[in-house]
């Protein structure tokens, strides 16, 4: 069990795909999920819809994990042969520099580290505020335009952190990029190895969207290739257990190793209440550890799902990541095992009349 999470993790975590250049993850993420599907395809922006039928073919599940991580796009090359980028999703400034990266070229992939001016030079005044990114580049080691481009680099190359994956000292927290969200395409691969091997009374979708990191865009498409009755968005959250992170600044702290969140509120949804409280009693039932988290900013997936035509019951299920958005995330793999087991039991007492009942509000 434990080393095939840790096989899938490394596996998806390593291989590159910022949102819109998405292709090398959906290939990895196929080759998994082609096996263990009824039915594999893609809609036109290029998430990708694997559907394993069960004993009955409805109520329709959809479990959307984000296949796209955050990353670069070369923009220009000077003179020099130092890079020019833009982001391609949510980064904060400070976390750039001295960062190496992979360019993704059309031919191979080059290293590079993020630069900026020295500080040996700075004036006081330069040094006490923070280095922007237009005042940043990716050096690759050459010493002229020609050069960069001889090696294969252009603008619209998309860029990815260099963070191989890597298990922490004591077995149970692990390293690696794109925690955010290839861990919960790994818990949705997972899920359907586990379908594969016995009943489930519904139909279950699992939709590994694109370009989630900048506007839930692949959200938008595949719902309406789907049309579910129900979603479970699984997706990865903030920890909050790190020093200098106030009650106030974070009213619902969630920490490493206390098992899988259950999202109350984000500023893209209210969770569906009965569906909600369904997700809490599955969990106490099978004894799985679970935190919950109402967080006044971010969103994910659901916020566009939940809202498809007439509406579609939705919940957000994830595990806590210290440094999203960053160049190395760390999880515990405690969190991630009791998510896969949260999703299971869901997907098994999730039948026609467990739908009709979330759906008698009156």
């Amino acid at each position: 069990m434990k080393e095939n999470s840790l096989e899938i993790l490394k596996t998806l975590t390593e291989t590159p795909g910022v949102s819109g250049f998405e292709s090398p993850i959906r290939k990895v993420l196929a080759n998994y999920l082609s096996p263990l599907s009824s039915e594999i395809k893609t809609d036109k922006l290029g998430s990708l819809v694997a559907i394993k039928e069960g004993t009955s073919v409805g109520p329709k599940i959809m479990l959307a994990s984000h296949m796209d991580e955050v990353g670069f796009m070369v923009t220009q090359i000077t003179g020099e042969g130092f890079i020019k980028f833009q982001a391609l999703g949510g980064w904060w400034n400070q976390v750039l520099l001295d960062q190496r990266l992979e360019i993704l070229t059309s031919g191979d992939r080059v290293i590079g580290v993020i630069g900026a001016k020295a500080p040996h030079i700075l004036t006081s005044e330069e040094l006490r505020q923070p280095v922007k990114m237009k005042s940043m580049f990716i050096d690759v080691g050459s010493t002229s335009k020609e050069e960069t481009e001889k090696i294969g680099i252009k603008p619209g190359d998309p860029v990815v952190p260099y963070s191989p994956f890597m298990l922490c000292k004591n077995s149970k927290t692990f390293m690696a990029k794109a925690i955010d969200d290839r861990a919960g395409c790994a818990m949705v691969v997972e899920l359907f190895q586990r379908i594969s091997r016995g009943e489930h009374p519904n139909t279950v979708y699992g939709v590994m969207t694109v370009q989630e990191e900048v506007g839930l865009r692949g959200a938008n498409t595949s719902v309406d290739v789907v049309k579910p009755d129900l979603a479970l968005v699984v997706d990865v959250t903030v920890a909050t257990d790190t020093p200098g992170i106030s009650d106030n600044e974070a009213p619902t702290k969630t920490y490493l190793g206390r098992g899988p969140v259950i999202g109350f509120y984000d500023a893209s949804m209210i969770p569906h209440i009965p569906f909600r409280d369904l997700v809490i009693k599955t969990a106490q039932e099978n004894n799985i550890p679970f935190q919950v988290e109402v967080m006044a900013g971010g969103g994910t997936d659901a916020g566009k799902i939940h809202v498809f035509r007439e509406g579609v019951p939705s919940v957000v299920i994830g595990i806590p990541v210290r440094y999203i958005h960053d160049h190395i995330g760390l999880a515990h793999l405690d969190d991630y095992q009791h998510a896969v087991e949260l999703l299971f039991a869901l997907v098994k007492k999730m039948n026609a009349e467990t739908l009709r009942e979330l759906e008698d509000i009156l």
